[in-house]
């Protein structure tokens, strides 16, 4: 393997009839190159002369292959140009052929028996077929579509086949220019590239956009190659009847040579370009070598010797669930034999008469051995494995069409039913973050007796009766009036929202001993005094400066007020478990949970819970989208619109990417929403139009009671398969039962 760089990106390259010389073309470089065993070496420099203009850029290249010394260029102005190395001038150019082309010309090919015969292909939809004796253009074939490629069929004389834009194949005859003699569609987008197999005369390859390769025998498919990515070039393999190599239009930049016969993994790679490839022309009298040029200016001799084999790296195992709990294991038989021991009269048959297979054969030959496992005799692992609880979330779930509180409510009964407790306790809390309201606490009873002077503050028990009645004997007749005071006197009074402030759980008070004993101050209660009204409540720690926090404040101050509130709780009977503190005005600030619910999210995703993660982004909307990232929004909906299709639930499908938001899934209802009819009498797809055919042209679908070809809704009878306009079949159906074509069916309008 050996290469060489040149000034600029290269476009095309060709061959000549003996493979001793190649040709490499771009809009910087035009020259020719003899092939040694070690080197490129440089014959000749196209791209010389006073007036270098696009007609020395070129787009595409073709070598005579009877004549050796004249070249064709497709230029990228529209110019069709012819090039003859004998000239003894310093340009070659022998012939320009300006304005046959509207727009850029995409190929130029010489026929394979006649070197006077030049076919163009350009954009502009017009194949020109140039009489190089006459120097001007003989005949001109029209595809309706730009022209991508053009091949002359080695086997056929007058036959050449035409790649559209448009995904169509046509297949024409030189001697025929009105109309091509075969058209299919091979491909879901434009075709760039095909080929006619040297050896199989009914064999032609074809590659486009849609990363397809498709080997065709002019009556059906019978093959085809996925690649990773748009293919810009095929060529068959000389002297291989199933190989064929490919490049890549974008993101790829090797060469792929793949056996037909094994679509999903290449045959063999060669990685040595760092760009697009954009030329491919093997050595026709050697099936190991072939040439390659590229957008990275360089260009190579490629040996088969030096290619990679993908297959040898490949996993020799797989396994796979299927949505019903079964399981898929498959191993190469390589793995199989080099784990089962051979026995000793296998191990002594002598080798002499067998023969080692080629690569080629060995690839073929490679079998696997499949198995499937079914789960039977546990129900909790059938139930496991099983995707009952998809399918029921995916069609009882509610998105829309309720507030969103019910939604939740619903979906969260819903996964309780399946028991899920999980996924209804995640809707729950959803519904509690973006739904709940801040409700008001209710009044303590502490406050509402103080505040209601007319309100007892407790109820005593028969216990507590009994007690203070002999209490009450043991005191002094002047002292049993207190309690009678409190209780009917309201001496305490505090602002609105004061005492809920104040309330404090004295879980440091339950743990003293029952028999610890108060110290009381002399007074038990402080003298009464006038309550003077003022807009501030009164705040034991309001007489601390502006600048004091309340951790300055005197402890002891504070604990003796503490006790007096300890003690006239315990005089007037109320429970101990709710007391009144100091209000501690602090300012706590919103909890933020968005950050909270978007990790959730994708802590579902990550553990292929997309369900999950792609209903509660529906529910919640705007509120939580902003917070999550746009390709995993896109990957989550992707993968769960994959899954609701696995299932066949097309119509839940569409609903969620109606309800998705996101214009890549919201795309998804755009693409490939034509189906081509095909026409009833001759089977030819209907391209044109829908209701005329262009082979046989008989008129489809027409309405049994005007007898005029319907273009608008067709009312058909699933009985009898006769129908016609929707308002000729109604208003007919209104006055007769049977069907106006006479066929002696009751066909019925509903």
């Amino acid at each position: 393997m050996h290469h060489t760089i040149l000034e600029g990106p290269l476009n095309c390259l060709a061959l000549n009839r003996d493979c001793s010389q190649v040709v490499v073309a771009g809009r910087n470089v035009f020259k020719i190159f003899s092939i040694e065993d070690q080197e490129f070496q440089e014959k000749v420099n196209l791209r010389v002369g006073r007036n270098i203009n696009l007609n020395y850029s070129a787009s595409d290249v073709a070598w005579n292959p009877i004549q050796d010394h004249l070249l064709a260029s497709a230029a990228t102005n529209g110019a069709v140009v012819v090039w003859d190395l004998n000239r003894v001038s310093r340009s070659k150019q022998e012939h320009v052929f300006n304005n046959v082309h509207k727009r850029f010309v995409n190929k130029v090919v010489f026929h394979v028996h006649e070197s006077d015969m030049l076919l163009s292909g350009s954009q502009d939809g017009y194949m020109k077929l140039f009489d190089l004796r006459k120097a001007d253009v003989s005949s001109s074939f029209h595809g309706r579509d730009g022209v991508k490629d053009i091949q002359y069929n080695p086997s056929h004389y007058f036959t050449f086949a035409a790649a559209l834009e448009n995904g169509n194949i046509q297949i024409w005859d030189m001697r025929n220019t009105s109309r091509w003699e075969r058209q299919f569609t091979a491909h879901n987008g434009p075709v760039f590239s095909l080929d006619w197999h040297t050896d199989e005369k009914m064999w032609i390859a074809t590659a486009g956009r849609d990363r397809m390769i498709k080997q065709q025998n002019r009556v059906r498919n019978t093959h085809t190659v996925q690649t990773i990515a748009s293919v810009a070039k095929i060529k068959w393999r000389p002297q291989r009847k199933f190989h064929i190599s490919s490049c890549s239009l974008l993101l790829d930049f090797s060469v792929n040579v793949w056996d037909i016969r094994r679509p999903y993994v290449p045959f063999a790679s060669f990685n040595e370009h760092k760009d697009c490839v954009t030329g491919i022309s093997w050595k026709q009298n050697n099936p190991h070598v072939f040439f390659s040029s590229s957008k990275d200016s360089t260009l190579y001799q490629h040996m088969f010797r030096d290619a990679t084999r993908p297959a040898n790296d490949a996993n020799p195992v797989g396994i796979s669930i299927s949505v019903h709990g079964s399981v898929a294991y498959a191993s190469s038989d390589k793995l199989n034999s080099s784990t089962t021991p051979r026995s000793n009269s296998y191990s002594r048959l002598p080798a002499v008469w067998k023969r080692t297979p080629e690569r080629s054969e060995q690839f073929m030959m490679v079998t696997s051995l499949l198995n499937e496992f079914e789960i039977i005799n546990s129900a909790e692992a059938v139930e496991d494995f099983c995707m009952s609880w998809f399918i029921r979330s995916a069609r009882e779930y509610k998105l829309s069409g309720r507030s969103m509180a019910e939604v939740c409510e619903h979906n969260a009964k819903l996964a309780d039913s399946m028991k899920r407790h999980q996924i209804a306790q995640t809707w729950r809390m959803l519904k509690l973050l973006y739904c709940g309201k801040s409700k008001k606490a209710p009044p303590s009873p502490v406050a509402t007796a103080i505040n209601n002077p007319k309100t007892e503050v407790t109820k005593d028990t028969d216990a507590e009766r009994t007690e203070k009645q002999e209490v009450k004997k043991e005191e002094k007749p002047d002292t049993s009036t207190v309690g009678h005071g409190i209780k009917n006197h309201s001496d305490f009074f505090f602002g609105d929202g004061d005492v809920d402030q104040a309330v404090y759980e004295y879980d440091s008070h339950r743990n003293m001993q029952d028999g610890q004993e108060w110290s009381l101050p002399s007074e038990a209660f402080q003298p009464r005094h006038e309550i003077k009204e003022t807009s501030q409540p009164l705040d034991p720690l309001s007489e601390n400066t502006k600048g004091e926090s309340p951790s300055s404040v005197n402890e002891s101050e504070l604990n003796s007020k503490r006790n007096e509130q300890v003690a006239l709780s315990a005089q007037s009977g109320i429970k101990q478990e709710i007391l009144l503190t100091p209000p501690f005005n602090s300012h706590l600030s919103p909890w933020h949970f968005t950050t909270l619910v978007r990790d959730m999210l994708q802590s579902y995703a990550e553990k292929g819970d997309v369900q999950t993660a792609v209903t509660a982004i529906i529910v919640l909307g705007d509120r939580i989208k902003p917070h999550l990232d746009e390709l995993h929004i896109e990957q989550w909906f992707m993968s769960y619109i994959d899954l609701l299709g696995r299932f066949e639930m097309w119509t839940r499908a569409t609903e969620i990417i109606r309800m998705s938001g996101h214009p890549a899934v919201g795309a998804l209802n755009q693409l490939s929403t034509t189906i081509h009819t095909h026409c009833s009498q001759c089977s030819k797809p209907l391209l044109r139009s829908g209701w005329l055919c262009d082979r046989c042209n008989g008129q489809l679908n027409v309405c049994s009671v005007c007898h005029l070809p319907v273009r608008g809704l067709y009312a058909w009878c699933q009985g009898c398969s006769h129908g016609g306009h929707l308002h000729h079949i109604r208003d007919w159906l209104k006055t007769y039962q049977h069907c106006p074509t006479g066929c002696g069916h009751l066909c019925e309008y509903t």
